[in-house]
């Protein structure tokens, strides 16, 4: 993946999350957006109220002929500027992870991301389109189906007001039910599992949850989805693995198997809980495929 220079002159609109991070991007933002204008960088900024106002102001100024976007909040966030963004003609998107995160932008910025943006030099990024029964979604981190997904629905929708100790109430609560399930699953390239499973992912970047590496192989430019399952372990072995995810090393357990591959088929007879790029979605997936190079990312 080789760098290029954002030599466009139309302003770069900002979309700014103010309630990410339980508020915090709301007291970030301006202090960050200022530093950008002081490294000469134009800026449109727009505030958004409420779930999915992010998507509507992306597809609004795509209207209008804007091709340079900034998502600054967290996950959330960046997940609806991408959908937004696509299906379309390629655009450049920046992050200023001010919320809970941005996983994926870690495979892409080492240092300050203002100083990324600033730059203006941009590397391409696959996409990965969704379908679903109600129609299709956008991922340029992660899409996945088992514990992850139901550890965070049940965060998600019950114990958020507990913060980071949340999650370890959902980590807890999810291994007391430890549900093990098949998510039945072919790719293209003649692979193909109905097994049971722990989880599954389909990733397209090697980092989620902010520093846990499910899928250390993957190269979110290279048109290929890492395809990685944990079997139907037990309690505690899923409590002992969990440390691998940090540590970049869940492939070299025994339970576990990786694939890539450019398009997926799912056979799933009734909505599920799932994971997009850190969002929780209820839905039934039909289909996902790569698209190579939709997009170009400040790095």
């Amino acid at each position: 993946m080789t760098g290029r220079e954002n030599s466009c002159t139309t302003a770069m609109l900002a979309v700014v999350n103010p309630a990410a991070g339980g508020g915090r991007c709301g007291k970030r933002a301006e202090p960050e957006l200022a530093r950008l204008r002081a490294a000469g960088v134009s800026l449109d900024v727009a505030h958004t109220a409420g779930p999915g106002d992010a998507t509507a102001l992306v597809r609004a100024a795509r209207a209008r002929g804007v091709t340079r976007f900034l998502a600054v909040g967290g996950d959330g966030t960046a997940y609806e500027v991408v959908n937004g963004l696509l299906p379309g003609p390629r655009a450049t998107i920046g992050f200023l992870p001010l919320g809970t995160g941005n996983s994926f932008l870690k495979d892409y910025v080492a240092d300050d991301p203002v100083a990324a943006i600033a730059r203006g030099q941009t590397r391409p990024a696959d996409a990965v389109r969704v379908v679903h029964d109600e129609g299709e979604l956008f991922s340029i981190n992660l899409f996945c189906l088992g514990f992850p997904a139901n550890v965070a629905t049940l965060t998600n929708r019950r114990l958020k007001p507990f913060g980071k100790f949340g999650y370890v109430l959902g980590v807890l609560g999810c291994l007391f039910r430890h549900p093990r399930r098949a998510f039945p699953w072919r790719a293209n390239e003649g692979i193909a599992n109905d097994a049971r499973c722990l989880f599954v992912t389909f990733s397209n970047s090697r980092f989620t949850g902010g520093n846990m590496m499910i899928a250390p192989k993957a190269d979110p430019a290279d048109g290929l989805v890492e395809i990685v399952s944990v079997g139907p372990i037990g309690r505690f072995a899923t409590l002992t693995t969990l440390p691998r995810l940090f540590r970049g090393t869940l492939l070299d357990h025994g339970a576990v198997t990786r694939h890539a591959c450019t398009r997926v088929d799912f056979d799933l007879d009734e909505p599920i809980d799932a994971v997009v790029d850190g969002e929780v979605v209820h839905l039934r997936p039909r289909s996902l495929e790569v698209l190579p190079h939709a997009l170009d990312v400040f790095a």
